[in-house]
């Protein structure tokens, strides 16, 4: 019982890091209908934003939560930037473009990103300052639990209850799902909607960036190439839980979380990467919505 409680944490606490960059593939997919494969890649961007930050205002000489909290703004912001550009640069000129021009684009930008980190920062693995430290472990009788877990999960699970506050209590948020709904109605009724993009864009990159940070505290190992494998996962918890649905992306990572950690422990850990792929291919076959997706009829 002590295991299963010890692997039930494991697989929160990385579940809710695949929910927070899972939210930036839903988001641009609930607003564009667009796979933006580019947003792996600003996850890792997120990861060395927080560490560079971290150096430069060394952070690490005084590790504390409000250290880790302002190397996560930071890179949130470095993030919405970089999710602003690509959007404008990259994604807003073919907007009227046929579907497959935009899908080759968003593998171009990813591309462009990846070899650009590993020009800019070096190929070689870089270590992530310990911005926040806690001695020992923390004891539930005979439950040990590591404290920089408890952590993250609180943390991503606060950024995702303050998604959901924007998406549906503030002004933002209605113009986000009107947007959605129908571009040339929100349009009609006055929403800008070229700004809406932008800012779903910038929000969905804001999560993954902290979740670079977050990943770097529990992982402190980072290098430009670590966000295709986690973001190709993040993407699959979104489809599984139904792209384009918020909560549906949310359920889904923690189910993703919770199954390679289940699988890590009680089965074959060599199959844990192959996990997030034969979900994929099962859901596409057997529900291609997701759990919680609608079809959607298209005219042609």
């Amino acid at each position: 019982m002590i295991e299963f409680a010890q692997h039930l944490i494991n697989g929160f606490s990385l579940g809710s890091i695949y929910a927070l960059i899972a939210l930036g593939y839903t988001m641009v997919f609930g607003i564009l209908q667009l796979i933006n494969f580019a947003h792996g890649d600003v996850y890792m961007l997120g990861a060395f934003a927080g560490m560079y930050a971290s150096r430069w205002l060394k952070l690490d000489q005084e590790p504390s939560l409000s250290a880790l909290l302002a190397a996560i703004g930071i890179a949130m912001l470095v993030c919405a930037i970089a999710g602003f550009l690509i959007e404008r640069l990259a994604y807003r000129p073919l907007r009227r473009a046929p579907r497959i021009n935009v899908l080759i684009t968003a593998v171009g930008v990813s591309l462009f990103l990846e070899f650009s980190g590993q020009l800019v920062f070096g190929s070689d693995p870089k270590f992530f300052p310990q911005i926040f430290r806690v001695s020992g472990e923390w004891s539930l009788g005979e439950l040990k639990v590591n404290p920089i877990q408890v952590i993250v999960f609180v943390i991503a699970l606060s950024l995702m209850a303050i998604l959901q506050y924007i998406i549906f209590r503030t002004r933002l948020g209605r113009a986000m799902r009107a947007v959605s709904f129908s571009h040339e109605l929100a349009s009609l009724m006055g929403i800008p909607t070229d700004r809406v993009i932008s800012y779903t864009f910038m929000l969905g990159s804001a999560l993954a960036g902290a979740a670079g940070v977050l990943v770097g505290l529990t992982y402190p190992k980072i290098e430009p190439l670590m966000g295709v494998l986690p973001g190709l996962k993040a993407f699959v918890a979104a489809v599984f839980g139904g792209i384009g649905n918020v909560a549906g992306a949310v359920v889904g990572a923690m189910t993703l979380g919770l199954a390679e950690e289940f699988l890590v422990g009680y089965w074959a850990p060599t199959y844990r990467d192959a996990l997030a792929f034969s979900i994929l291919i099962l859901i596409l076959l057997f529900r291609p919505t997701g759990i919680f997706g609608k079809g959607r009829s298209e005219k042609v």
